[in-house]
């Protein structure tokens, strides 16, 4: 499976935790459907689920007039895959998590979301 395409399963299956509460496990089996299981997407789901508190905690410092609560859950899980990307991915270039985001934005969710999630990652580079 090609990265981008684990992303977008990646952002799936964050998702639908989010909005299910399903456990990393039965999303990722979900959204595999019967695709054979793939590396980058199981590391992605679950470190992004590990590290949920501290990646929010991240999200939470770097919006500016806006409030976690009131993202989009598209948004938010976004931003929780690039973040945890960013800080945890060994093998991704920080620009490079924050473009796929963007992309990410472009494809899942409204025209002004990608303008918005590019701000709030560039914030957050700047503070890694």
């Amino acid at each position: 499976m090609k990265r981008r395409t684990a992303r977008e399963k990646s952002l799936q299956a964050l998702y639908q935790m989010d909005v299910s509460g399903a456990e990393p496990e039965e999303a990722i089996a979900n959204v595999l459907g019967e695709e054979a299981a793939d590396e980058y997407l199981s590391k992605s789901v679950k470190g992004t689920f590990e590290h949920l508190e501290e990646i929010d905690a991240t999200i939470k410092a770097h919006l500016e007039k806006w409030s976690f609560d009131r993202l989009a859950r598209v948004d938010r899980n976004i931003l929780r895959l690039a973040v945890f990307e960013m800080k945890y991915g060994d093998d991704v270039p920080v620009k490079v998590a924050i473009n796929e985001a963007i992309e990410l934005a472009k494809q899942f969710s409204d025209e002004q979301a990608g303008k918005f999630i590019n701000g709030v990652l560039s914030r957050i580079q700047e503070s890694l």
